[in-house]
């Protein structure tokens, strides 16, 4: 019987699939919404989700005192380093994603369905945290454009010492 079993193998080893799992969590935690395909973003959410509730932990006072906290805090902190390994990646996900979603009881990510890739018809997806402004590239329009000045090219050196001889002979 398969009781309990509700991890997605994704067709690989389990050592192959933690490390992918963890690298697609990064590149969320980093750009705050990666495209990979649908199988992918369903096995990291879980992951993701549960990073976020390590952050924020840590938001919320737990001991009497605050040094009993700052003990809690660096608990926390190390768990989602052993996780991560990128200090820079805890620090964002316990400062930016943590505290944007403190308020939320659950469900940090966002999956989006796009269709299916091109090559090989793997259905596609968005994974993005919901509580975090995700900036979209503005597109650029023709008018703002042509007012561009562009500068003409500079002439190769080669070219410019000829034609300074050519005008002092």
């Amino acid at each position: 019987m398969t009781h309990g079993k509700k991890i997605s193998k994704l067709q690989r080893r389990k050592s192959h699939r933690d490390a992918l799992i963890k690298n697609l969590c990064k590149s969320l935690i980093e750009h705050n919404r990666i495209r990979t395909t649908l199988a992918k973003a369903k096995a990291v959410a879980p992951f993701a989700e549960k990073l976020v509730t390590l952050g924020k932990r840590a938001l919320k006072p737990t001991g009497k005192n605050e040094q009993e906290r700052g003990a809690n805090v660096v608990h926390l902190n190390r768990q989602a380093f052993a996780k991560l390994r990128d200090r820079d990646l805890v620090f964002k996900l316990f400062h930016n994603i943590a505290t944007a979603s403190k308020d939320r009881p659950g469900g940090y990510t966002r999956i989006t369905k796009l269709g299916q890739r091109q090559a090989d018809s793997a259905p596609m997806a968005f994974i993005e945290w919901v509580d975090t402004f995700v900036q979209k590239e503005e597109a650029v329009e023709p008018e703002a454009a042509a007012e561009v000045d562009v500068k003409p090219k500079k002439a190769p050196k080669a070219k410019k010492a000829k034609a300074e001889k050519a005008d002092k002979a």
